[in-house]
């Protein structure tokens, strides 16, 4: 039996687990809202695994070990803010946006909560925010589709485009399928596996080298820079890392977990559990990094599909190391984690264009049966396009990631933010805080000022965006400041407050 067999068999049993569960979703698929949003049913468990897996993408597994094996230590700063970040999301915005948008008619996406939150006749937030979505998870999805098509190419030596394909194929197959709840149910699956690959594998590294202390020494030897927390970075380059922690409250995939849940009550166990799992993933892809740097300091002969692209090493490491069926088993975690978030990301993208655009503008009448219809079309159209954008083999899926992560969190961060933590903001200020936000990201990103991680001028001039048109607009209607503050009194638990669907 070949190498590859084993990894084969293992990949077509995983596919097929993820498809099954595709189907038994399609049964309890019966309306346009539970293709979307799952009919807002999901537990504590389900919305933490769900929220985090939807999350780390394939840059878990291979760009940020990646990061950590070419650069040392010192690339573990995006973690350190990614925790925090992540950590103030599930504190201030995760159960607040729960209760608000069901205030706000009973919201389904981002820009349907803006459109009523706002009180936006023009629907003028419902086009920008769905055209902001579509911008940028394009670019997201294909950061998916290019590290799946790393991992088939390397496992499976295929060509970069026929792996391009392939990896992007089963994801887009169960999407399709059984929507918002295959979505979730397959995280829960997919999140178990990634956390499992991501402890057993810097275990079984660092065991391979001779120990902790042994190979500590290893990446000492080889540049005491490795070990160091400052090793190349200055103040603007520690707060570009740290400030992709920023992005959290703007991604919509991320959000539309804390949509889903069964009441605002579940969020607290589900911040305890996501955390847990997430700070765990975090310190294993970290480990997987740093400790590769010992093992193939010791086997230089081992080190060449690394050298060419260090984001191969959890790959490398895991066909190196392991018996092929486990191997198998262990980077069926990358395909999880490229699953987990491109099949969100399409979702988004489609309840974007469905719900956002083609309800909204093209067809008010449209049945459920064909709104359902209609996101399967476009979550097809959506990554045919993104696997066009990845057709570049020179493509890192790092930088994919960043560019996107920075959009959605500079355009949307602060709107949502403010959106449940300030009474006072209005339309206008909404508007503007999402166009200044967007547009500061792409010019930025483009001139490359500072060497300032574009996320961070844009989050700021967006807030003050907001802020000033805000408060140069006339107070919100009585309507508006009415749903704020019956939302937030039940957020809080000051009155029992009943379901309001009125805009």
């Amino acid at each position: 039996m070949s190498m590859s067999t084993p990894m084969l068999v293992t990949f077509l049993i995983y596919i097929g687990a993820m498809l099954l569960i595709g189907f038994i979703a399609w049964r309890s698929t019966k309306n346009f809202d539970d293709y979307i949003l799952g009919g807002r049913s999901l537990g504590s468990l389900v919305t933490a695994l769900s929220a985090g897996a939807s999350d780390m993408s394939g840059w878990l597994l291979m760009g940020l070990p990646g990061a950590i094996f070419l650069s040392g230590i010192s690339e573990s700063w995006i973690a350190i803010g990614l925790i925090l970040g992540a950590w103030v999301n599930w504190k201030l915005v995760a159960g607040r946006l729960r209760v608000h948008t069901e205030h706000n008619n009973n919201a389904l996406t981002l820009p349907d909560y803006f459109t009523a939150r706002f009180e936006d006749n023009s629907r003028t937030l419902r086009i920008i925010s769905a055209l902001v979505i579509l911008l940028f998870f394009t670019i997201y999805c294909a950061s998916g589709i290019v590290a799946g098509a790393r991992l088939f190419e390397s496992t499976f030596g295929m060509s970069y485009e026929t792996a391009l394909w392939a990896g992007a194929a089963a994801t887009i197959l169960y999407t399709l399928i059984g929507g918002f709840l295959a979505v979730s149910w397959t995280d829960t699956v997919q999140a178990s596996l990634m956390i499992f690959a991501l402890i057993i594998t810097p275990v079984i590294v660092v065991a391979s080298v001779g120990g902790l202390s042994d190979s500590l020494e290893v990446i000492r030897q080889k540049s005491i820079e490795n070990v160091n927390m400052l090793k190349g970075l200055n103040v603007v380059a520690i707060i570009s890392l740290m400030g992709w922690g920023l992005g959290y409250f703007g991604q919509p995939h991320i959000l539309a977990r804390f949509m889903a849940a069964d009441s605002h009550h579940t969020i607290v166990k589900a911040r305890r559990i996501g955390m847990a799992w997430m700070i765990l993933c975090l310190a294993g892809a970290v480990a997987v990094g740093f400790f590769g740097i010992a093992y193939f300091q010791n086997n230089p002969a081992q080190a060449g599909d690394v050298n060419q692209n260090g984001e191969r090493i959890f790959i490398a490491l895991t066909q190196i190391l392991f018996n092929p069926w486990v191997a198998g088993v262990l980077l069926s975690a990358i395909l999880a984690a490229v699953m987990s978030t491109l099949s969100c990301q399409l979702l988004v993208c489609s309840s974007a264009i469905t719900e956002d655009l083609y309800k909204a503008f093209l067809r008010k009448g449209a049945s459920q049966r064909e709104l359902v219809w209609v996101g399967r079309l476009m979550v097809l159209v959506v990554a045919l396009v993104a696997i066009a954008l990845a057709a570049n083999p020179q493509n890192r899926v790092l930088g994919l990631v960043s560019y996107a992560w920075a959009g959605f969190g500079a355009a949307f961060g602060p709107v949502v933010l403010f959106s449940v933590m300030w009474n006072r903001m209005t339309r206008n200020g909404a508007l503007a805080g999402m166009i200044i936000g967007a547009i500061t990201v792409v010019v930025w990103k483009q001139n490359a000022w500072l060497d300032l991680y574009e996320i961070i001028p844009g989050f700021i001039f967006a807030s003050v965006g907001i802020v000033v048109f805000s408060l140069l607009d006339k107070a919100p209607s009585s309507a508006m400041a009415k749903r704020f503050a019956e939302a937030d009194a039940q957020y809080k638990g000051d009155t029992p407050v009943s379901l309001q669907t009125d805009s």
